[in-house]
């Protein structure tokens, strides 16, 4: 189990004390914090570029919740012609929007075959990248 730290570091800072001479020590796991509803929560990295706008990049985790219901403006993961696309979910014009400079919007029309796979909850910046394959 991970130690946890109720600590909030300022990202202009060049140097602080151990944080265990502040605060006492947590016993959270990383499930108790970033997940609401195990038992329907998947994880998923990122490809492509087309969500950088609301900070989501090439590479990062994503925590995909499908115990959410999807509402206008949601960030989803969904399956759309058969692949898995990350988009902004625009409910009520039943559109798929990006945010990246660039990147199109996709209209969803009768006959695509569009299955929502979860909301995105959190997702995760992985600074470096991991050091073994996941299967």
């Amino acid at each position: 189990m991970l130690k946890f730290f109720p600590i909030k570091a300022q990202a202009g800072i060049t140097g602080f004390e151990s944080p265990a001479t502040e605060y006492a020590q947590l016993s959270l796991t990383l499930d108790q914090i970033l997940i609401d509803h195990p038992a329907a929560t998947y994880l998923g990295f990122v490809e492509g570029d087309s969500m950088t706008g609301v900070g989501i990049f090439p590479h990062d985790l994503l925590v995909v919740s499908r115990a959410e219901a999807v509402k206008s403006g949601d960030i989803i993961v969904a399956t759309l012609n058969g692949c898995f696309v990350c988009k902004i979910a625009d409910t009520k014009a039943r559109k798929l929007l990006s945010s990246a400079p660039g990147a199109k919007d996709y209209q969803i029309k009768d006959g695509d075959q569009f299955i929502v796979e979860g909301v995105v909850t959190r997702s995760i910046r992985l600074h470096r990248p991991l050091n073994r394959e996941l299967n």
